[in-house]
């Protein structure tokens, strides 16, 4: 079960990692915590995207980071307008150092220093505004079977 390896205080290191990294941008970043992945990881963490209104947001410049712990598949996945702007590794950039950590089992770290990657490349295509920005989405990790 995914909430047996992810803590109540991995849950917080995860979470805090968001909220920083949303304060300087106007972007969404959320994760997905799942057992078992029984398709593509990234046609799944697709599915995900949608089921989390990802794509909802108004600058589509959501982020989600997508785990499968049994299967031991992880993706980050951007919507359109961050994916217009980003350069050609960055998805691989994060993958790579997320998954550095995961294979010394450090979950939250992992996702905590990718998180604060993609925030740093949504705070300079979508800097924060304090006028307009509002949080579109949750921060609260989410988390399937």
């Amino acid at each position: 079960m995914p909430r047996d390896v992810i803590t109540p205080a991995d849950e917080k290191i995860i979470t805090a990692a968001i909220q920083e990294a949303e304060q300087k941008t106007s972007g969404e970043i959320r994760v997905h915590v799942e057992s078992n992945c029984d398709k593509d990881v990234l046609d799944r963490a697709t599915e995900i995207f949608a089921e989390l209104h990802m794509h909802q947001t108004e600058q589509r410049n959501g982020v989600l980071f997508y785990i499968a712990l049994e299967d031991h598949q992880f993706a980050v996945l951007g919507d359109a307008g961050i994916n217009a702007t980003v350069h050609d590794h960055f998805w691989e950039d994060i993958t790579a150092e997320v998954i550095k950590h995961f294979k010394q089992q450090k979950y939250a770290e992992g996702l905590a220093c990718g998180i604060r990657m993609a925030g740093q490349q949504l705070q300079a295509h979508f800097p924060y505004d304090r006028h307009t920005d509002t949080n579109e989405l949750s921060d609260d990790v989410s988390f399937g079977e």
